[in-house]
């Protein structure tokens, strides 16, 4: 019965762990170099992320810079930057890439809370799932005859309260990104 709870915990720290990176994808009025986590870039044949063909620095709050280590990467980074959704366009001094963030508008502000509290819907909902799945886990054991009633009973309030416990880390997570767009 332990190796559920164990199983259970596991899997929704792991949804927990996605929730944060999707959410530090999203840009909060201040530069982040998380945002070009998920860009890929061609190098030599290998798709590689953006911050390992370079260094990103920001010497300003709605300012990145990158400095790639080979200067002929400059314009394959721009022409990844410019095809992904983040909406900034680069410039370049032909040692450099510079992304410069603008403020974000009220109505900005207010759809990316929007899409805050989706990802933490859709972490509970992932949450809600792994729940079902290891009480569906001690039903089984018990039609087994491997654990008693009682300790599916047990078993299933432990379930619970890791839930709670979960979901209540989604809504502090989220509550903490909506401030952080919304105070900038």
């Amino acid at each position: 019965m332990n190796e559920v709870f164990k199983e259970a915990r596991t899997k929704m720290g792991k949804t927990l762990q996605v929730l944060k990176s999707d959410l530090a994808s999203i840009r909060a009025g201040r530069a982040n170099p998380h945002i070009l986590d998920k860009i890929m870039v061609d190098y030599y044949g290998t798709p590689t992320p953006v911050n390992q063909v370079g260094n990103i620095s920001s010497p300003e709050p709605r300012l990145l810079v990158i400095s790639p280590w080979e200067p002929s990467m400059i314009p394959v980074i721009e022409k990844e930057i410019m095809k992904s959704d983040i909406g900034i366009t680069p410039t370049n001094d032909g040692k450099v890439i510079r992304l410069v963030f603008p403020e974000l508008t009220e109505e900005r502000r207010k759809e990316l809370v929007k899409l805050v509290n989706k990802y933490g819907e859709e972490s509970k909902i992932a949450i809600r799932s792994i729940r079902r799945d290891a009480n569906d886990t001690l039903k089984k054991m018990r039609k087994a005859n491997e654990i008693t009633e009682d300790e599916q009973r047990i078993g299933e309030n432990e379930i619970q309260s890791i839930t709670d416990e979960h979901i209540k880390q989604i809504d502090e997570i989220v509550k903490e990104k909506e401030k952080e767009i919304m105070e900038f």
